[in-house]
């Protein structure tokens, strides 16, 4: 069996896919080798001698320069590799897109709201306008929950610090993310949850709401009422009486929108579970549907390609002004572009942001890039879309469902318990991990590294995100994890 894999006929290093011991023989793809020294599973090694200075090929492109002389069989890593990323650049538009060809698509089981949106779950909603009255929420969740009946799931509490001591865009942001959220379609009912006294609350917020369903969508000011947890529970018995007759029926395809994310990468996230999504995504886009890449700053290194798949200078423009303004960004802020990966990242053998960028992207698919959101934009078309937020995992993951995706894909190779307002399916990079957490994980891609084609897997998880779109309840749902993020940016008052 295979113990490495050589991704690209261009490249300079290949990636082993279990433990290499030093002078182990490495073998696969035409490999037949000694390893100089040891290699963790998921890392790098030289296939051939690479000169100090001279770049390192992965995935076809650069992902950094040695920084020293590396001869075949070695480890590269952290310790011989450095990043060549530097700030804001200037791109040529050389369009290179690929049009998919429509195919029919299926329909899934969901919830049809009054505004012709639609949902893949009918929960209630406890929405703190400010971080004061988190714990209320908290409260009133675990009160109502007995109440639940007919298609209601499970009543949810969500968190965060915000809403106050805020000013200019923090304060505008978390109005626009609240919002977002109070109008998803997976929520069949809301309970926006101010304390009284905060620059961000009910009176503040309502105007973003626009022309709202005011049988879904309810107020409560807790210093307006002497005790708000019994008049909180009056309101939300209104909202499970009201939201519980609402029914699954049958909906295109065409109306899914999904997010696509990953977190704590390792070396096999960019052959294994992004590919698997990648094909998902021009599966789903195929048929109708939409797909939102997100994580600008995990774009650095690989934006080229994604600009190359603007099928227009206007697109292409905007990809641009996408990643330079995040670049800006982190320049305001004294912060070098490269600041990336994670500690987690390394371990699991990403060396260069360039190369966990090179991964990252591989989640989009070939599709065409279809439009770009700015934070906190609602979709308002089809096909891929590219959204500005960053890599923080639960930031962009709020991101993603305040932007209208329904569900989140989310793979990692190191594990995680998180999830975001709307379901979080975890794909694991590597099958040791899906074996190790159960709890943690949804779906195994670490087979595309035991022989499973990429195929097989995208279109086995398509059809699993059918069954989540119609209610199969995933790992933390069961465990009753749901958070929620803000993006913060300016001066706390």
């Amino acid at each position: 069996m295979d113990n490495a894999i050589w991704i690209h006929p261009s490249d300079n290093v290949a990636v082993a896919l279990e433990r290499i011991a030093k002078g182990g023989t490495i073998h696969g793809q035409g490999m037949d080798m000694a390893a100089a020294e040891a290699i963790p599973a998921g890392h790098k090694f030289a296939l051939a001698s690479i000169f100090s200075g001279s770049p390192v090929i992965k995935y076809g492109y650069p992902i950094g320069f040695a920084t020293t002389n590396i001869s075949a069989g070695s480890h590269v890593h952290t310790h011989n590799l450095r990043t060549g990323l530097s700030g804001q650049l200037d791109y040529q538009y050389t369009p290179a897109h690929t049009e998919l060809n429509s195919l029919p698509g299926e329909t899934f089981q969901g919830f049809w709201r009054e505004d012709g949106s639609v949902g893949v779950r009918n929960d209630i909603w406890v929405l703190p306008t400010v971080g004061c009255v988190n714990d209320v929420a908290r409260q009133l969740a675990t009160l109502a929950q007995p109440l639940v009946r007919g298609s209601i799931g499970r009543v949810i509490p969500f968190h965060h610090p915000y809403g106050c001591s805020q000013a200019g865009e923090d304060q505008e942001t978390t109005r626009v993310i609240l919002a977002d959220l109070a109008l998803h379609p997976n929520a069949g009912g809301v309970l926006l949850l101010g304390l009284g006294c905060e620059n961000s609350g009910v009176t503040e917020i309502k105007p973003y709401l626009g022309d709202f369903d005011e049988t879904r969508i309810r107020f409560l000011v807790c210093q307006q009422h002497e005790d708000e947890l019994a008049q909180g529970l009056s309101v939300l018995k209104e909202l499970v009486d009201q939201a519980g007759k609402a029914k699954r029926g049958p909906i295109p395809v065409e109306k899914l929108i999904i997010g696509l994310k990953c977190g704590g990468s390792d070396g096999l996230s960019g052959l294994t579970a992004n590919p698997a999504i990648g094909g998902f995504s021009d599966l789903l886009i195929a048929k109708g549907g939409s797909a939102i890449l997100t994580e600008v700053p995990e774009m650095f290194g690989a934006e080229t390609l994604l600009m190359d798949r603007c099928p227009s200078e206007e697109l292409f423009g905007k990809t641009v002004s996408l990643i330079n303004h995040f670049k800006r960004y982190y320049e305001d802020h004294d912060t070098p572009v490269y600041e990336n990966p994670s500690p987690g990242n390394k371990e699991g053998g990403i060396s260069t942001l360039e190369e966990k960028s090179l991964g990252c992207v591989q989640k989009s698919g070939k599709a065409p890039v279809g439009g770009v959101l700015g934070y906190g934009e609602k979709v308002n078309g089809r096909g891929l879309l590219l959204l500005n937020a960053p890599g923080n995992d639960l930031i962009a993951a709020t991101a993603l469902a305040a932007s209208g995706a329904q569900i989140v894909l989310f793979s990692t190779g190191r594990g995680t318990p998180f999830a975001c307002p709307v379901p979080t399916v975890k794909i694991s990079s590597n099958t040791a991990l899906a074996h190790y957490k159960k709890n943690w994980i949804d779906f195994d891609a670490g087979r595309a590294a035991n022989g499973t084609a990429i195929s097989t897997l995208s279109d086995e998880l398509y059809h699993f995100v059918l069954s989540v779109a119609s209610g199969m309840e995933l790992k933390h749902e069961a465990a009753g994890i749901h958070d929620m993020a803000i993006w913060k940016g300016g001066v706390t008052l």
